[in-house]
């Protein structure tokens, strides 16, 4: 007995064009994506002929293989082409959409530059208790620290330049 974990998988059929009217295609079929792809190119490569310096290029190659060769064989290659299981367009539009996107996110929302910088007007670190000894811990300036004794008193501030390492070990 086969396990089924999703009927995606059941139903993700691709849709094939086996005959039109009399007219027997390819016995396997002909990929409906395939013909969209094309139909898609061809008109890209219509319009890109219609353009003043890229169409003075494209038209110094024959009609039929601008036209109707390459456009096919580019459908072909992208109806071959599944980036991480989704086909070409999904694929090209989320590596799309990745490069033209933001490089950092804060809170599901593009990061803005002043919140790049993390500026504390005070850092508190306290021992919860649960161990005998403080743990140890290291920070990297600018800022400053406050240092105490164990005895309740003012303590000791130390302004720390950035760059400037703090260093704090525990006892054993």
């Amino acid at each position: 007995m086969t396990e089924i974990r999703s009927f995606r998988t059941v139903f993700d059929l691709e849709r094939r064009i086996y005959r039109i009217d009399r007219l027997r295609l390819n016995p396997t079929g002909v990929p409906l994506r395939g013909i969209i792809y094309f139909l898609a190119l061809a008109a890209c490569s219509l319009l890109l002929g219609r353009l003043p310096l890229i169409g003075a290029i494209a038209r110094t190659a024959p009609w039929y293989l601008r036209e109707v060769a390459l456009p096919a064989a580019l459908a072909a290659l992208f109806t071959l082409i599944a980036i991480e299981g989704r086909p070409f367009h999904l694929a090209a539009l989320a590596l799309l959409r990745f490069a033209l996107g933001p490089r950092e996110l804060s809170g599901l929302r593009p990061r803005r530059a002043g919140d790049r910088e993390l500026l504390l007007s005070e850092l508190v670190f306290l021992a919860d208790g649960s161990d005998a000894r403080a743990r140890r811990l290291r920070y990297r300036g600018p800022g400053r620290v406050r240092i105490r004794a164990r005895r309740p008193g003012r303590g000791r501030v130390v302004e720390l330049e950035r760059g400037a390492r703090l260093e704090v070990c525990a006892r054993r």
